[in-house]
């Protein structure tokens, strides 16, 4: 039996090791799986999509937090379902009533049917407790999903609030683009969209920055483009001011 730690973290920015050292903390063996990945959806993860390939039956993943295996509700239910169902034991440290291991024991620990017409009973309480215990494993994913969408919620409600106090958010209609200025709007889409530091959709960036959508893939396109030329020359990654 292996056991094996997942690590996701959104941005480079963050700080991966208090995650890594929760799961030392408790499985000391742990071969530590690391992944800078934003977004909620799996597809795209693609260390995870190994880790998960791989796992054999007996073998153990271990999360800080259910969030970190998903932040979308039905995706998550689905994955933590189907590993489950091929043996592999899944611990979140964070959210211990959910680990397969007790779910496992909801499963198997129903009430004996007696033989007689009060097994009618017996078997509605035991569908009731396996929903129930199905029902609290969703409540933990849906609540990693909510947090993604407070915080796009947050950040948007911040940009119009600054916004409404004077704050140029984006090009002014009717505006002349000069190249500070593109420099800007780079710098915002590289901030907000969730395909490099934020956690914004691109409609919804589009919207906050008053770009057009011909604009914001351009500018999209330029920013991964120096992103991967300043990999292959060594230097030091975009920064915001």
């Amino acid at each position: 039996m292996k056991t094996y730690g997942y690590c996701r973290i959104s941005t480079g920015k963050q700080n991966i090791e208090r995650q890594i050292r929760n799961i030392r903390d408790e499985y000391p063996e742990a071969m530590i799986v690391e992944e800078i990945y934003t977004g909620t959806k799996m597809e795209g993860r693609e260390k995870w999509l190994k880790l998960i390939k791989n796992v054999r039956e007996g073998d153990r993943i271990v999360f800080d937090s259910v969030s970190r295996m998903s932040r979308d509700a039905e995706e998550g239910f689905t994955a933590y379902e189907e590993l489950y169902h091929r043996g592999i034991d899944l611990v979140f440290l964070k959210e211990p009533h959910i680990n397969t291991s007790v779910y496992k024991k909801a499963l198997e620990s129903g009430i004996e049917m007696t033989g007689t017409t009060v097994d009618y009973i017996l078997e509605g309480v035991n569908k009731y407790m396996l929903a129930l215990a199905k029902e609290q494993i969703k409540i933990c994913f849906e609540q990693a999903e909510k947090e993604v969408k407070d915080l796009r919620r947050r950040t948007i409600e911040g940009i119009e609030t600054a916004r409404l106090n004077g704050k140029q958010i984006g090009r002014a209609a009717g505006t002349k683009i000069e190249y500070e200025s593109t420099k800007q709007k780079k710098r915002e889409i590289y901030k907000y969209s969730s395909s490099f530091n934020g956690m914004l959709k691109d409609k919804e960036v589009i919207k906050l920055l008053g770009i057009s959508r011909n604009s914001y893939y351009k500018y999209k396109r330029e920013i991964k483009e120096e992103i991967g030329w300043r990999k292959c020359v060594g230097k030091e990654p975009i920064k915001l001011s």
